[in-house]
């Protein structure tokens, strides 16, 4: 049993964070970046007293068998906890599929999980060269994308997306990370605006989207078999 997996909240049933599956969402405590737009900065630090010990979430998922078809390892970031591969094989033995969503901030540990799991949400931060401008970490460019071309190697089903604040972003940069990844062979993307109620960095103002903001959509769903706009 994995003791030391930090679990820092929970969504006991989702239809969205799992493809077509009833899920329930496990936000993992910690995370290495500080996304401006970050709205969970309470999972940023690496404890919180609001932690649910792992024998309680086993419980949990216990008296759910037969109700949820899957659990999702959410964050913070999940590739950050080393009790990450045992916390999924405990969850797998109960019977549920798993999901997870990831930065892939650590490539080591991301490569690591990927045979073990169903299906992976993975966070684009932006262009290699662009990522420190969001994420306020040297280096999360090359982290990300390196743990991008492990997941689009391995055959796991994904999505990509990306979070949009257009203080952060434009439309042609935007487009250029889409056809960037489209290169690389990504089917699934969606572009996900930013919830503004609570944001890491509290000097960014409201989102204001670019007047072009449906040319862009529109260009998006043509380059990919599947694209979709959230929030």
């Amino acid at each position: 049993m994995t003791a030391g997996l930090r679990v820092g909240g929970l969504v006991p049933l989702t239809t969205l964070d799992f493809p077509d599956h009833l899920a329930c969402v496990l936000f993992c405590q910690g995370c290495g970046w500080r996304c401006r737009y970050c709205h969970n900065p309470q999972l940023i630090p690496a404890r919180s007293e609001q932690e649910r010990g792992w024998s309680d979430i086993l419980a949990f998922l216990r008296e759910r068998i037969g109700l949820l078809e899957a659990v999702v390892f959410s964050g913070g970031e999940p590739t950050l906890q080393l009790a990450l591969p045992e916390a999924i094989a405990d969850v797998r033995a109960m019977g549920f599929k798993v999901g997870l969503h990831s930065a892939g901030i650590k490539p080591r540990l991301f490569r690591q999980v990927l045979p073990l799991v169903d299906w992976v949400g993975f966070d684009v931060k932006a262009a290699p060269e662009r990522s420190t401008l969001i994420t306020g970490v040297e280096g999360s460019g090359a982290a990300n994308w390196k743990s991008l071309e492990a997941l689009l190697a391995c055959g796991v089903e994904h999505e990509c997306r990306t979070t949009v604040h257009w203080q952060l972003f434009d439309a042609e940069q935007l487009w250029d990370l889409a056809q960037r990844l489209r290169a690389l062979g990504v089917e699934r993307f969606a572009v996900q605006y930013v919830r503004t109620a609570t944001m890491c960095d509290e000097t960014l103002a409201e989102s204001r989207p670019p007047y072009d903001q449906q040319k862009l959509w529109d260009r998006l769903g043509r380059l990919f078999p599947s694209f979709v706009l959230r929030g």
